[in-house]
């Protein structure tokens, strides 16, 4: 029997339960259009906009019955005042009723457990034992210290990152020595340097996050940790692709990755 919607999401909550988000956060569904008995078509997705709302028309269009946008980022984060035609937020509402598509989100939940954003930066970097570099229950939390299968120099690490994640560029700092030897990382996938404090504190010698700031890569320097900004898409996308995998093996009838995800971010070169 196929995995319905309802079953989807019992068995996604049981894993990344939505009462361990963060207070600021939205985390669950977004938009239910009373779909809960159907079977679970699921279009997976790192941010749920317009593209990716056009993607699951489309995929309707050629006889694929998406009914699910399953997302990491939140479409609703502040209170709807209004639901209205020409605002984006509005447009994927009206969109998802009118036409039976549920959204649903896991965010700092699915930031903390086992195979979540942090924890598929620590596999993809194959880093051995490692540990959440802030604990929030038993066994999971935010971000991953580990070390490496064995140490690289600071060039080969930023190769390797470059290699498994394709950022269209990696920012990192300081670049006093590109042959210094890196044998323990942490990482922790989109916003993560608020939490240079506690990297600091596992022996990590470098720290793959994203959207850092000047005085943040000074701050990096000043506590000798190589911060490494990979940009906010390429840490969080392989999480979307495992989730991917997940909901296949729960016996979702289809399930696949957005092709039209959107990093937001263009860089210029001459």
């Amino acid at each position: 029997m196929a995995l319905a919607i309802a079953d989807l999401i019992a068995k996604l909550e049981a894993w990344a339960n939505p009462a361990w988000q963060e207070s600021w956060d939205n985390c669950g569904w977004q938009v239910q259009p009373g779909l809960l008995d159907e079977p679970a078509y699921a279009l997976v997705c790192l941010t749920p906009t317009l593209a990716v709302m056009a993607e699951a028309l489309a995929l309707r269009n050629q006889g694929i019955g998406v009914n699910l946008i399953l997302a990491h980022h939140p479409l609703i984060f502040s209170p709807l005042k209004s639901v209205i035609q020409g605002d984006p937020v509005g447009d994927m509402v009206r969109l998802a009723v009118t036409h039976g598509i549920g959204i649903y989100t896991a965010h700092t939940n699915l930031d903390q457990v086992q195979d979540g954003t942090a924890d598929l930066l620590a596999q993809v970097l194959h880093l051995q034992q490692s540990t959440p570099v802030v604990p929030t229950q038993p066994g999971i939390g935010y971000g991953r210290v580990g070390d490496l299968d064995s140490p690289l120099t600071l060039q080969a690490l930023l190769d390797l990152i470059q290699a498994q994640l394709s950022p269209p560029r990696l920012i990192y700092s300081p670049a006093a020595d590109l042959a210094q030897t890196i044998d323990r990382v942490a990482v922790l996938g989109g916003s993560g340097a608020s939490f240079l404090g506690a990297v600091a504190k596992t022996g990590a010698q470098a720290y793959l996050t994203s959207d850092c700031k000047f005085h943040q890569f000074q701050e990096g320097r000043d506590r000798n940790l190589v911060l490494i900004d990979a940009g906010h898409y390429a840490t969080e996308r392989p999480a979307c692709a495992r989730l991917v995998e997940i909901v296949q093996q729960w016996g979702a009838p289809w399930a696949q990755l957005s092709q039209h995800d959107e990093d937001f971010r263009q860089f210029w070169s001459s």
